[in-house]
């Protein structure tokens, strides 16, 4: 038999993707002439044909067979359609390259491209025997092999179109091109085409465009409770509406265009709304889902429950009124019992019912002490014998607990003992120092409100070139240096800051004083030691000393700070010697020694010299508080000498037409504002220098 063949006009070669559109590809023919063969694939269909018999086409092959064995060149049977074969004609076609001495059967299914390489490879390794010899695997197990092959490669190109593709507007062909440098694009489309690859791209696509719509259908269900809260808050508008019924009610609010959009195309998720610029506003037609229909009467149901909380809540605070139980100061533990009820549990948080409870608590106890302290008022009588310390004795306090014990008013505060102890100690220092600081009804005293009164009817501008240190805020404070040894300075700050009411407070004769106090104790030559600094300017100093060696440590600090200032001399500085006896102290030097030496220097100096504090006045002190007044007030009396207070001007520039005396209790109904408004809305009232108004 001949080795050559002539097949003219032949294509050259096909491929999967031009089966049934050769005319769209580049078509190359075979040369004309005759071709060499050097090996031949006898084909058998397995499959089970329409109006085909297998037997026969069995008996074709085996005479194709015959005239092929003539030629002396390898033939290997290649069964085509493994994937849809019939297991007899399989089984018949074995038998068959059985029946045959030395030939080899391949399993093969071209749609699958399963042993396709294969059978090829069998017959060049039989043609160059040189080759290792190829393993023949059934077509189940290839097709095994090969399903892993392609499971893999389209678990890579998934991940890679994942990669690539982030939104649903990507088109296949922009993307393909991208992908296309790529090897896992390139494995999938070699082993299953580029319709499968372009499929699973639009599968993606798709997803990408479901994930979107999802997105946006639960950005609008969480919007949806809010657009109802805002439209329609009031129960009353909806509590006999349907969902459908609410529409038209929803379309006639005001702010309806705010949070709705009403579409032409429905539903929305099938038009084109999700990626329009308005996609923010919620569609309409979301209320007609089941899940909006779902929130509509949730919205409707919370409205119920926050009425009926609302009704429990406004219940609970009738029963805390009408309740006989609470007392002022009386702890929720205690009152729970008597006030609660299931429905109150049912309805009301624990935390809901104890601030009710503290609101209300806080009400009963501020309400209890403005009684208790109009008790105090009618009853001043009992205060009237106290010491000026205005610090009363056990026994004392005693007797007015007993005569105020009988009444109500001090009953309602037996929970708030402590409280009350405090409001009778604070009355008693305000009888003692009335001042506005001082004043129970702060911060409706009425001397705080009149200055408001003044202050806000005149705007005073500052005189130029002219101070009057009396009217400025600094003329009430007092700047004064404690000059000692050995703890002696820092003893006594301590003792009169014990004496001050509150934030450094100094009362002297019904006047406040801001007190601020430097205690120095070591080398006044050192910064930290100076008498003056940028934030403190002295008015004067109070030397303390108990030894001879505490009295040359205060002359030599003297020296030593006026010598230290000589080239700007500054104004002089009031000084103040006193001798600190201490309570107990019976060692050291003769007493009337210190005081002869005290007074010596007191003369050099040209200062005042303080005799130690009398024993039984000083109240277990270093120094009394008579002793702390004096000094206070010659620092006074020294400020006025060197022009820093001119009262006889200020007397003389308040000089008034008409004078107004008032006589209100603070914390009255009939507050100053009333009182005071036809004067100052005078047309001929007039600021006064210092503060109040002239007429």
């Amino acid at each position: 038999a001949a080795t050559k063949l002539a097949s003219a006009e032949k294509l050259m070669y096909f491929c999967t993707d031009q089966l049934g559109l050769e005319q769209d590809f580049e078509q190359k023919q075979m040369p004309d002439g005759k071709l060499l063969v050097d090996g031949f694939l006898l084909c058998v269909d397995v499959s089970r044909g329409m109006n085909r018999n297998f037997d026969e086409q069995l008996k074709f092959v085996s005479n194709l067979y015959n005239q092929l064995a003539k030629t002396k060149k390898p033939v290997v049977v290649v069964l085509t359609k493994c994937d849809e074969g019939v297991e007899r004609y399989i089984r018949d076609a074995h038998a068959f390259a059985l029946s045959k001495k030395n030939l080899q059967v391949v399993e093969t299914s071209a749609r699958s491209n399963v042993n396709v390489d294969l059978a090829f490879g069998t017959l060049v390794q039989l043609v160059d025997r040189s080759r290792g010899k190829t393993k023949i695997i059934p077509y189940f197990e290839a097709l095994k092999q090969q399903s892993q092959q392609i499971a893999a490669a389209k678990d890579k190109y998934e991940w890679l179109v994942s990669r690539v593709v982030k939104s649903h507007h990507e088109s296949w062909a922009g993307v393909s091109r991208r992908m296309q440098p790529a090897p896992e694009y390139q494995d999938y489309v070699y082993l299953e085409g580029t319709q499968k690859a372009k499929k699973l791209f639009l599968q993606h696509v798709q997803r990408l465009k479901q994930e979107h719509v999802e997105r946006r259908r639960r950005a609008y269900l969480a919007l949806l409770p809010q657009a109802l809260d805002a439209l329609v808050p009031d129960l009353e508008e909806i509590e006999r509406l349907s969902c459908a019924e609410a529409e038209r009610l929803l379309e006639s609010k005001a702010d309806f265009a705010k949070w709705f959009v009403v579409l032409e195309e429905t539903p929305w998720d099938a038009s084109g709304h999700a990626d329009s610029a308005d996609a923010e506003r919620i569609p309409f037609d979301v209320l007609r889902t089941p899940a909006g229909e779902q929130l509509y009467e949730a919205h409707r149901e919370r409205l119920r429950d926050e009425r009926k909380r609302a009704e429990m809540r406004r219940a609970f605070r009738e029963n805390l009124e009408a309740s006989p139980f609470v007392t002022p100061g009386k702890p929720w533990e205690e009152a729970r019992s008597f006030i609660m009820s299931e429905e109150f549990y049912a309805w009301l948080e624990e935390p809901v019912y104890m601030d009710i409870y503290g609101k209300h608590q806080k009400r009963l106890v501020e309400r209890a002490k403005e009684e208790f302290q109009e008790l105090l008022l009618e009853y001043s009588e009992l205060f009237y014998e106290l010491e000026l310390d205005a610090k009363p004795s056990k026994e004392k306090m005693g007797v007015i607990q007993e005569v105020l014990g009988e009444e109500q008013r001090f009953k309602a505060l037996q929970k708030l003992q402590a409280e009350r102890d405090a409001l009778i100690l604070k009355h008693i220092h305000f009888v003692y120092h009335p001042t506005k600081e001082t004043c129970p009804s702060c911060p409706l005293c009425v001397d705080s409100r009149v200055e408001q009164l003044l202050g806000s009817r005149f705007a005073r501008a500052p005189e130029r070139g002219r101070k009057n240190f009396l009217c400025e805020p600094g003329v009430d404070r007092i700047n004064l240096v404690i000059l000692g040894k050995d703890g002696l300075a820092r003893e006594l700050a301590n003792e009169i800051r014990a004496l001050c009411t509150s934030d450094d407070k100094y009362v002297l004769e019904g006047k406040v004083y801001e007190l601020s106090l430097r205690p120095i104790e070591g080398n006044v030559r050192l910064p930290v030691n100076a008498f003056q600094t940028p934030t403190f300017q002295p008015h004067g100093c109070l030397c303390l000393y108990n030894s001879k060696e505490s009295l040359s440590y205060v002359v030599e600090s003297i020296e030593k700070s006026s010598a230290g200032r000589r080239e700007s001399p500054p104004a002089p500085l009031p000084l103040t010697l006193m001798l600190v006896n201490k309570r107990g102290d019976a060692g050291g030097e003769p007493l009337h020694s210190l005081v002869q030496q005290g007074q010596q220097i007191a003369g050099r100096l040209q200062c005042v010299f303080l005799d130690p504090a009398a024993a039984g006045i000083a109240y277990g002190r270093s120094v009394n508080e008579k002793q702390i007044s004096q000094v206070l007030k010659g620092l006074l009396e020294s400020k006025r000498s060197f022009g820093l207070l001119s009262a006889a001007g200020l007397r003389e520039a308040a000089e008034a037409e008409l004078r107004v005396a008032m006589c209100l209790m603070c914390g009255d109904p009939a507050g100053a504002d009333e009182l005071l408004a036809p004067i100052l809305q005078a047309p001929a009232c007039r600021p006064a220098p210092c503060g109040g108004s002239v007429l």
